[in-house]
């Protein structure tokens, strides 16, 4: 890892393991750890039930938390590497997939008066995986506030992922194809990943493993 990636981002749908690999990032290169808390959106249970009437509500809290959380990244970044599992942009996603064209107006013109401080990563590793595997994977980890969340949400989110990064460009880009690869438990996985991570430079680039079967 170059020592100008100070600032590294993992992204990707729910349930795609991107809490797993930024906490081994950031152990490994003794980095400093930034999570989001979606466990502490008040309205996040009542949202997969309701999602009409409880998506303007997620979403504003969500925004305002993690502006709250890359105002912390601006004031800290100097020789210290951080590590985060969001990229504040993304919110915007989440907020066209589920907010009304009134709401949107309105979450709009909050996001666009907040989001011009915030700070640019250096690096962003989007892992995506097809919208079955992230449900298995969501089912395994047995989160109660996610046990409604259903294939056609899942795959209306990993589609607007998809059309996010194929545009995005503010930073190198390492787009993962994580269907095949387990870097929670198979240590030979990860490592492939962690030295495509490791070597990346500048632009775009795709890291397409096979599963290792050993």
């Amino acid at each position: 890892m170059t020592e100008k990636m100070k600032y590294i981002v993992v992204e990707g749908p729910i349930g795609v393991g991107k809490t797993t690999l930024a906490s081994r990032l950031a152990e490994d290169m003794k980095a400093s750890l930034v999570l989001e808390r979606a466990d502490e959106n008040p309205f996040l249970e009542k949202f997969y039930v309701n999602p009409r009437q409880m998506a303007l509500h997620t979403q504003l809290f969500f925004l305002l938390q993690r502006k709250q959380q890359v105002e912390g990244i601006a004031l800290n970044r100097g020789d210290e590497r951080i590590i985060a599992d969001f990229l504040l942009e993304k919110d915007r996603l989440f907020a066209e997939a589920t907010l009304s064209d009134t709401e949107f107006r309105l979450y709009d013109q909050i996001y666009q008066a907040l989001i011009s401080a915030a700070p640019k990563p250096d690096l962003v590793v989007y892992l995506q995986a097809p919208t079955e595997v992230l449900l298995r994977r969501i089912r395994k980890r047995g989160r109660r506030f996610e046990r409604p969340i259903d294939t056609t949400y899942l795959h209306q989110l990993a589609d607007a992922y998809a059309s996010f990064f194929h545009y995005y460009n503010d930073a190198p880009l390492l787009i993962v194809n994580a269907t095949e690869i387990d870097f929670a438990h198979n240590e030979n996985d990860y490592q492939r990943l962690f030295e495509q991570i490791s070597t990346i430079g500048k632009g775009r680039h795709f890291f397409n493993p096979l599963p290792d079967l050993r």
